[in-house]
């Protein structure tokens, strides 16, 4: 005992054993302290333990609190938002769709984005090492989240190619979508600037802006689907390539590096929005798209297929599960308050998908305007073809068309960047926490490494049917399977770690106990809304094409592999950890579904200074000895 109070005098950590302050709400508590110690008792029931960390690396936090809230946003804040939420809305009701859009923000969404960024600023590790913490057969959770990035990373980043394209391609007088003297134009292609009165649109129109995207900057008519991909576009090629070294050297550096990039990228898109969303709002016609995008349509509430909807889109908009939140929040200060943090962010987010429905909807009313057409005409494509194909024709319209189509194709950019740097920071958080001794010194080469892998794996997405392999992993190799993961994450900690710990966790962390409303979200609601979404996927699959391709039946099963291929990590590290650990099959199976249940109350050495009564108890201490 007096060994260790000796090494104590030179750097220590202090925690309280026993009934103390975190048992004394009823329940047990615990903060990853790190390294060994002993226990010196200190008056019957508390306990203060002096323990040894100076071998242990100083976790790196945020420079400022806003690094952290950008970081949040702008990886909350994706394509998605723009281009996702606005097709969904009108073509679920419009503004009824609202409705079950906001109960599942409410009652499963929020709950699940408080849940990772309490977890992860409590326990202060990744999506791998965390589950140590939590309930250890359930480590395969994290191998899965990681290997679900890289398929995300695999084709997310191709999209941001193709806006870069379209960035290099607007730097010139007159842009190449609104003409059809190209090389790649087709008898079919219809020039229909808002100055041609005299020109007609037929159902086998195609616009300039169309045969670009498709014939020039994905050049899909020269692949017959995925079966026959051709070769790589090298123009693709090297756009990507830009992209993941913007991407590298964001993130080599860690979060005091990417904290401060996302000063420019999660903020632009927002003052982007705003200057399309007032020229939107000038332009003829525009009112029509407001009123077809709000209009409501109460009787759609009755399908199941719109509250389906409404769940996938919160679920995917907000983000829990990929990792992120957990890495994020780890490197925040112990007591940050991470409940109004949540709040924030999330309604952000809603926030500013709603918004991107009227800078989206305004533009398809003013083309509607145009072509003499209803604006579900012109809004029947969804996806990246909404902002490629029709926002890129209107804004080949207005005044000043290059400057429009540069900032707009920059804010493509940027909302893309931001949720890449979020997604590799997950990645990255987990494995040099989980291997801390092999790659924390070496964090750039690392990181060198992941972005390598990427950029080879995205290979297969820049080739002429690339298109084709993007959607099929956006359809199949990250929604069910990610979902599938969250579900498995709230139930081991609902109801193996327990409802109870947690919250203790959260007032030992924040000063005060969450209120009933979210531990019944965490116990019942949040796994009867995620296993709602599992299974409405599996009852009624999504009838996978795009452009005039059907994919056919084999790309059903491979999609399904994919999907399988990440999640398969969760059951193999169960059989793995069962089979590696000593001790009956009761035994083992107890202490791997359980963590220590002494009710101890840990502070590791950098949330001393937090608290000053123990750091006052610490020095009388050394001064005795």
């Amino acid at each position: 005992i007096h060994f260790l109070l000796y090494l104590s005098k030179k750097d220590s950590s202090c925690y309280l054993e026993g009934p103390g302050t975190a048992a004394s709400s009823g329940g047990t508590a615990s903060v990853p302290g790190g390294g060994t110690g002993s226990t010196v008792p200190m008056g019957g029931l508390r306990t203060l333990v002096v323990q040894q960390t100076s071998l242990e690396r100083p976790r790196e936090t945020w420079s400022k609190k806003m690094d952290f809230l950008l970081s949040v946003i702008g990886y909350a804040v994706d394509l998605g938002n723009v281009w996702r939420f606005p097709y969904i809305c009108y073509q679920n009701g419009g503004g009824a769709f609202l409705l079950p859009y906001l109960l599942m923000a409410v009652f499963g969404g929020v709950p699940l984005f408080y849940m990772e960024l309490a977890l992860g600023q409590f326990h202060r590790s990744g999506c791998i090492s965390i589950w140590k913490h939590i309930c250890p057969i359930f480590k395969g959770i994290g191998f899965a989240i990681c290997i679900i990035a890289l398929y995300i990373a695999f084709y997310y980043n191709t999209i941001m190619a193709w806006a870069l394209y379209y960035l290099l391609s607007s730097f010139r007088p007159t842009l190449p979508w609104t003409t059809c003297t190209n090389s790649w134009n087709t008898a079919n292609c219809n020039r229909y600037m808002s100055s041609d009165h005299n020109v007609s649109w037929s159902n086998s129109s195609t616009s300039p802006a169309e045969e670009f995207y498709t014939r020039q900057v994905l050049q899909v008519h020269l692949s017959p689907g995925l079966h026959q991909l051709g070769s790589v576009s090298w123009q693709l090629a090297l756009c990507l390539l830009f992209i993941f070294t913007i991407v590298y050297f964001s993130i080599w550096k860690g979060v005091k590096m990417s904290g401060k990039v996302v000063w420019v990228t999660a903020t632009f898109p927002y003052l982007v929005l705003l200057v399309l969303l007032i020229r939107g709002a000038t332009l003829p016609g525009a009112w029509r798209g407001v009123v077809f995008y709000l209009k409501p349509d109460w009787e759609k509430l009755l399908s199941t297929t719109v509250w389906i909807d409404a769940a996938a889109q919160i679920f995917f908009s907000l983000g829990p599960g990929f990792g992120v939140l957990l890495a994020f929040a780890s490197y925040n200060p112990f007591h940050n308050n991470c409940y109004k943090d949540a709040l924030l962010t999330s309604s952000v987010n809603c926030l500013t998908s709603f918004l991107s429905g009227f800078v989206i909807f305004t533009v398809l009313g003013y083309m509607a305007e145009m072509r003499q057409q209803d604006v579900d005409a012109v809004a029947k494509d969804a996806g990246p073809s909404l902002l490629f194909i029709i926002y890129a024709e209107a804004i080949a319209n207005m005044p000043a068309a290059t400057f429009f189509a540069i900032i707009f194709f920059l804010m493509i950019i940027m909302l893309g960047l931001d949720s890449t740097f979020a997604g590799l920071e997950g990645v990255i958080t987990a494995m040099l926490d989980e291997f801390p001794h092999i790659l924390v010194k070496r964090r750039e080469w690392f990181v060198f490494g992941l972005v390598c892998v990427c950029y080879l794996g995205a290979l297969s997405t820049l080739t002429y049917g690339g298109a084709f392999v993007v959607k099929l992993f956006e359809e199949y190799a990250t929604g069910p399977a990610v979902i599938t993961v969250v579900l498995l994450e709230v139930i081991a900690v609902s109801w193996f770690y327990g409802t109870n710990r947690f919250c203790n966790d959260i007032q030992v962390m924040l000063g005060f106990y969450p209120g009933f409303f979210w531990k019944v979200c965490w116990v019942a609601i949040c796994p009867c809304f995620l296993l709602f979404i599992i299974i409405s996927f599996l009852a009624f699959p999504p009838e996978v094409r795009l452009f005039d391709y059907h994919y056919p039946p084999w790309t059903t099963v491979l999609g399904y592999c994919i999907g399988v291929s990440s999640f398969i990590c969760v059951p193999a590290y169960m059989v793995y950890h069962l089979l590696n650990a000593r001790g009956t099959f009761k035994q083992v199976l107890y202490i791997s579904t359980t963590i220590n249940d002494k009710g101890d109350y840990t502070i590791n050495s950098a949330s001393v200074s937090e608290h000053p009564a123990l750091q006052t108890k610490c020095s009388q201490i050394r001064n005795r000895f």
